[in-house]
């Protein structure tokens, strides 16, 4: 049997000691402030950059480079080693797309080998858990189509919470309407959002205040758990530069919860451009992700 590795995109948020803990190649994300376009070479610290944000800069997320999945993934099959690809959601960017099409063509150079591209239909650190998950079976001699079988069934688990502080930068991702930005502000108004079963965004509910949509975050999730819930996995915590928020958000959850292992990481720029400062998220194995709603 040939020798494999799992990989992942930078949307994933994985932390650097899981990165190195398990050779893990990442794959780049992209986004812009004007002219300059960072991710690669040229990277911004994520406090620097939702500063800028809150100041009024406006940046634009972009998707991965071919050119650059194809050099990574040559590298990989170099080595005589076949590839599981754990991608962010396709639902939401381009990018799974842009990893298929490499994968296809590479197939032809390298018709021995395996590569399969997961759609996680998840973000951040949803796929990170997956990325773990993926890489535990490994170590314990789980085949390749095993890992497989696992994550394709697995992420329909993987649960995503978000409450954002800033309505208007919903507005510009065009989630909700001006008026409900308007007098959302207004009236201190912060919303909920969930990675449906699609992969893609859900508007779900709003409280009023800070405060309370943090412990309604924690109440949120404590509803999506039940006996079938493999509270071994790590739950993980993204924020957009509210790092204290984020170590509230985990004892919560410690406390309501059986989750004990928990990973806060940074929400990565190009999946901030979208959430904007102060954004707070929870991913975790709880139930079946929501349905997505009629449009």
């Amino acid at each position: 049997m040939r020798e494999f590795c799992i990989t992942t995109d930078s949307n994933s948020d994985m932390p650097k000691e899981y990165i190195e803990k398990y050779g893990t190649a990442i794959i780049p994300q992209y986004y812009s402030f004007g002219d300059t376009v960072y991710g690669d070479e040229l990277h911004m610290p994520p406090a620097e950059f939702y500063e800028r944000m809150k100041n009024g800069e406006l940046p634009q997320s972009q998707a991965n480079n071919p050119a650059v999945i194809e050099d990574t993934f040559r590298s990989i099959l170099d080595k005589g080693m076949d590839i599981i690809h754990i991608a962010f959601s396709s639902a939401l960017s381009s990018s799974y797309n842009n990893v298929v099409m490499v994968a296809n063509e590479l197939l032809e150079d390298y018709p021995d080998a395996k590569i399969t591209v997961i759609d996680t239909l998840s973000v951040s650190l949803g796929e990170t858990i997956m990325v773990i998950k993926a890489n535990e079976m490994k170590a314990n001699g789980a085949s390749y189509e095993e890992i497989i079988t696992a994550i394709e069934e697995m992420k329909n688990h993987i649960n995503v919470q978000l409450t954002v502080d800033d309505l208007f930068h919903l507005l510009r991702g065009g989630r909700v309407s001006k008026t409900t930005a308007l007098v959302g502000s207004a009236l201190n108004f912060k919303p909920f959002l969930v990675i449906h079963n699609e992969g893609g965004l859900l508007s779900d509910g709003k409280t009023r205040g800070r405060k309370k949509s943090l412990s309604t975050l924690v109440e949120r999730m404590a509803a999506t758990l039940d006996d079938s819930v493999d509270y071994s996995l790590p739950v993980g915590i993204i924020h957009a530069n509210c790092y204290e928020d984020a170590l509230s958000v985990a004892e919560q959850i410690k406390a309501n919860t059986k989750y004990t292992n928990i990973i806060i990481n940074d929400i990565s720029p190009s999946i901030g451009t979208h959430a904007g400062p102060g954004a707070i998220g929870i991913t975790y194995y709880g139930k079946e992700k929501p349905a997505k709603t009629a449009d």
